[in-house]
């Protein structure tokens, strides 16, 4: 068997003499020269081991040739082969996830570039909303600037479209903050639908999409595009009833020659907007003179929230003209067509039918289905275009066929030979290709219609002549094999589950809402407090204010200004004991796991008291002593245990001390801090101390020795630092006037305002955030992020009726200490603990 080498734990390599030398870390570890120089030196005369991670003295000056050789390591490797094949070895990532995800923090980085702030749309009362709907408002003044889009103005006009709703019951407990209903409404719909969202979001620059806004009074998501006050039907009514439809002997003057100018420079505006959002992989399916827009230059675009509710109010019409029927013949297919056409809504025929199928509706000419594509708008288009022609007639052409023919081909291929005639003896002889072209599109075959392409240089031909026109593009159509997603058959156009078949009239009020079904059927603690039957269980036993939590040895601890410490049962949440002794109101509660498990409390007069949880519970502490006092003492403030047997308090006096669990007697001192030390946390062998003096002090657990003093280079006045909490690389601090600092790495990162009032206490596990405070909530943020930016997404809150004033996470566990004398444990409706 080979015999496998000692190798540096950095950069894996064999020790030898030359190229990896091991040097004796103090801790009794070993690494190689080369890479001790490169380990980040954080704190002054100090590193990180790699391969224990405790801070170790090291002194940059020196440099690791000042360390001593581990001669035993380098002897073994020089006296064997160091040429063999090194194992690959995994990273190890120290990062623990307590709770599942609700979404990814690639799903939040993508969607929340689309959100607009609760601020930014100001939207106009209406006396009726309808899911087919479409809500106007604007852009006020005063909305925020820094989330806004940058291509937004204020006071700008906006149409929105409702696309999913959230469903809320009253009295549940957690509320989800703004973006985190966000989140949750997308995180919670059909992929497909999600899809589909996110291609029409990418039309932000050719259709003016500006992105997604939610009503906090309806729990709706809307989609907000702009929106300007000319729409093509003004622009139509202008021109009376169409170009040439008010002169029968054709164009004989110059009054009618501007007037085709005039429908030229409309329809090759018209085609461009097609094209663009073809160019994006969509495909309406319906088009109307209502799904254009002019802006204020003048050009021509797409408004995909008319076109989204005009989609909606066809689905309806085919709901209500079937009336729940399984089958129609063409007779009834010719009928539903004709009423579509009446309403200006101009569905191609292959759309139509595939409309029908997706309705579960049979037909008799199924076998004339065909796919839809890109060539299924160019259908569309000619109508808008003939409208815009020769007016009010192309609908009583489609008619007046339907009233000859019972047949639903026979009625199309009637209407499109009227419209051809029609079109010869409005246009005459002059406008032979435009005639053409536009009865080409009117082809019952997708296949053999033109490309929308070739319909936009037909238009222009009609300004500028072929050979003098050296601008058009002879490239850049459309590539008609890619796929394309058709909006009319979409999600978003699909109507809600409440829809009764076969009924009149579809309600669609607030119990006609869309319900946005949860993802999956397990339940986090973050999903179990979304849902609307959380509860909680009231753990009632103290005559005051709650100061602290800790959790260990199956027992739940609380520690009150009554001078008591409560022993709860993890179990069935039941009191099974008292510690009573302290003369002085307690500030904190810590557990020590030991092999003799302990609760330490310490009150405002200098009392720490050792209790011991071995079963049966005394009464008596095991231990006990007091802090020596002068005039300007006010005792224990904080607790913290660094697990090498050690006790720190933080005291009024402006000192951290530290006690020695084995005898209880004083170890030393660290001072520094200018005011209380109110708040202590202990992580990765450093000691983080939070003072009124704001500032937060790093202190080595090896020697006690100062490492870096945080916050102290911040503007402004000094403010409190009333909680503190350490995990991995991260550090937060909790205020005095609301805010959350957040530092990476001892590098600052972030303030966030988290409350209004002071916090009294944070809780951190993983990626979530819990922070209580004056304001009476517990507010709960996910954080995520790199060593370069931190990202904070608050995902809502648990309103109470008192200051919270102690938090504790644990294992999937929330409980919350009040002023009002009572610990809450938030849980499940179904009773079952989180955890």
């Amino acid at each position: 068997m080979e015999l496998q080498l000692p190798e540096c734990p950095v950069c894996l390599q064999t020790y030898d003499g030359d190229q990896a030398i091991p040097r004796v870390l103090a801790c009794g570890h070993t690494a190689c020269e080369a890479c001790i120089a490169l380990l980040p030196q954080r704190f002054s005369d100090t590193i990180r081991c790699p391969e224990c991670t405790q801070l170790v003295k090291y002194s940059h000056l020196q440099g690791p040739s000042a360390l001593p050789k581990n001669i035993d390591l380098l002897r073994l490797c020089l006296s064997q082969d160091a040429d063999y094949q090194k194992p690959h070895k995994r990273p190890i990532t120290g990062h623990y996830e307590f709770l599942p995800r609700l979404w990814s923090d690639q799903f939040y980085s993508v969607w929340k570039e689309w959100v607009i702030p609760n601020d930014g749309v100001l939207v106009e009362p209406s006396s009726e909303e309808d899911f087919c709907d479409v809500v106007h408002g604007r852009i006020p003044s005063s909305s925020s600037p820094s989330v806004v889009r940058c291509w937004m103005k204020e006071n700008q006009i906006v149409s929105l479209v409702r696309i999913a709703s959230l469903s809320f019951v009253n009295g549940s407990m957690f509320s989800f903050s703004y973006m985190g209903q966000i989140m949750d409404c997308l995180n919670s719909m059909k992929e497909e639908k999600r899809h589909e969202l996110g291609l029409i979001l990418r039309q932000c620059k050719t259709c003016g999409v500006y992105g997604l806004w939610y009503d906090l009074d309806d729990h709706c998501l809307y989609l907000v595009c702009e929106r300007w006050g000319c729409g093509l039907l003004e622009k139509i009514s202008e021109l009376r009833n169409g170009v040439v439809g008010g002169n029968e002997d054709g164009l004989v003057n110059s009054a009618i020659e501007d007037e085709i100018f005039c429908f030229a420079m409309m329809g090759m505006e018209i085609c461009k907007a097609i094209i663009g959002l073809h160019s994006e992989g969509l495909v309406s399916g319906c088009l109307a003179p209502s799904c254009f827009n002019f802006d204020g230059l003048g050009h021509v675009f797409v408004d995909l929230n008319q076109m989204l509710a005009m989609g909606r109010k066809i689905r309806r019409c085919l709901v209500e003209s079937v009336s729940g029927r399984r089958r129609i013949d063409d007779k009834e297919m010719g009928i539903i067509s004709t009423n579509l056409i009446k309403k200006e809504a101009y569905l191609s025929p292959e759309v139509f039918i595939e409309l029908l199928q997706k309705e579960g509706i049979e037909l008799e000419c199924d076998s004339l289905s065909y796919s839809v594509g890109y060539g299924s708008d160019v259908w569309s288009l000619a109508c808008v275009l003939l409208r815009l022609l020769i007016g009010n007639p192309f609908a009583e052409l489609h008619m007046r066929s339907a009233k000859r023919h019972s047949d639903y081909l026979e009625v199309y291929a009637d209407c499109r030979d009227e419209v051809c005639s029609l079109l010869e003896t409005k246009l005459g002889t002059n406008f032979v290709t435009l005639q053409r072209i536009l009865c080409e599109c009117l082809n019952f075959d997708p296949k053999n219609r033109p490309l929308v392409a070739d319909v936009w240089k037909c238009i222009r031909e009609l300004i500028i002549k072929p050979q003098f026109d050296f601008l058009v593009s002879r490239e850049g159509s459309v590539n008609e094999h890619n796929n394309a997603h058709c909006l009319v058959l979409g999600e978003l156009c699909q109507l809600p589950k409440e829809t009764i078949r076969g009924s009149l009239a579809v309600k669609t009020d607030e119990s006609n809402r869309e319900n946005v079904d949860h993802v999956g059927d397990d339940k986090d603690f973050i999903q179990g407090l979304s849902g609307s039957t959380v509860r909680s269980i009231n753990l009632q036993g103290h005559l005051d204010c709650i100061t602290g939590l800790a959790v260990g040895g199956g027992f739940l601890f609380s520690s009150s200004f009554d001078k008591t410490i409560h022993v709860w049962s993890l179990q069935d949440f039941t009191l099974v004991h008292q510690f009573r002794g302290h003369e002085h109101r307690i500030m904190a509660v810590v557990f020590v796991e030991e092999e003799q498990p302990l609760c330490i409390s310490g009150d405002i007069g200098g009392g720490i008291f050792v209790w011991g949880i071995s079963i049966p519970l005394r009464q008596e502490p095991l231990k006990k002593w007091f802090e020596q006092k002068d005039w300007r003492y006010s005792g224990i403030h904080a607790l913290a245990i660094s697990g090498t047997g050690y006790l720190y308090t933080g005291s009024g006096d402006k000192s951290i001390k530290v006690w020695s669990l084995q005898d209880c007697t004083l170890s030393c001192t660290m001072n520094g801090h200018r005011s209380v030390v109110s708040a202590l946390a202990v992580f990765d062998g450093v000691l983080y101390s939070g003072s009124w003096d704001g500032t937060i002090r790093l202190w080595s657990l090896n020697d006690h020795s100062p490492l870096t003093v945080l916050g102290e280079d911040m503007p402004g006045n000094a403010i409190s630092v009333l909680s503190l909490k350490a995990d991995h690389h991260m550090l937060l601090a909790a205020h005095e006037d609301g805010c959350i600092k957040i530092w990476r790495n001892d590098v600052f990162m972030k303030s966030i305002q988290a409350h209004n009032g002071a916090v009294f206490s944070v809780a951190m596990e993983g990626k979530w955030l819990f922070t209580g405070g004056w304001d009476k909530s517990v507010n709960v943020q996910e954080i995520s992020g790199d060593d370069l930016q931190i990202e904070t997404l608050p995902v809502g809150s648990i309103a109470s009726d008192a200051v919270i004033t102690a938090l504790l996470y644990w294992e999937g566990k929330l409980f919350v200490g009040y002023a009002d004398r009572i610990v809450k444990y938030i849980l499940d409706s179904d009773g079952s603990y989180q955890g």
